[in-house]
């Protein structure tokens, strides 16, 4: 069943974590680090990934933005922290269509938890990208993990779900 744009309780859920931001502040050991800016609204993201072989040990980050780009970075790390890589991708790939659904999705709530959160925001494009900020970059970020590269990656978003270097 479709959520109504903003519930009330999943309201409360995006200011919890907007007010309360969880896994937030730069932590010092990381295995990848990027840097992810929207210039359509002038959201920031700085994330850093720490891997304990093929599993999310840490996620950590600086944010900079509106309200539903710090929840939803906060409500990320709480998903895919202790994951393993490939199921911190189904999670980014549930979010990632239910962003892309134009407020038509089911989403999964016993994939996404908390995320079904944002499930409202998907009928805004423009705030879809501030919702998918965080994610992108902790998509980039474990393949910079993954593949050995610790310097710092600077991407700005262009396209709904994309990025580009």
């Amino acid at each position: 069943m479709s959520q109504p744009s903003f519930d009330p309780l999943y309201q409360e859920i995006i200011l919890d974590h907007y007010r309360q931001p969880r896994h937030c502040g730069l932590r010092d050991a990381y295995d990848a680090e990027v840097h992810h800016v929207n210039p359509t609204c002038g959201d920031e993201v700085t994330l850093r990934l720490q891997l304990d072989g093929d599993r999310l040990a840490d996620v950590s980050y600086d944010c900079e933005g509106c309200s539903i780009s710090q929840a939803s970075v906060s409500v990320m790390t709480e998903l895919v922290i202790g994951k393993s890589v490939a199921d911190a991708q189904t999670v980014h790939d549930a979010f990632l269509a239910l962003m892309q659904s134009k407020g038509q999705g089911e989403p999964d709530e016993a994939v996404l938890e908390d995320a079904v959160a944002f499930s409202g925001v998907s009928r805004y494009p423009a705030r879809v990208k501030c919702a998918l900020l965080g994610w992108m970059a902790l998509r980039d970020a474990t393949a910079r993990a993954q593949a050995g590269m610790r310097e710092t990656a600077e991407i700005v978003t262009t396209t709904e779900g994309g990025a580009a270097s």
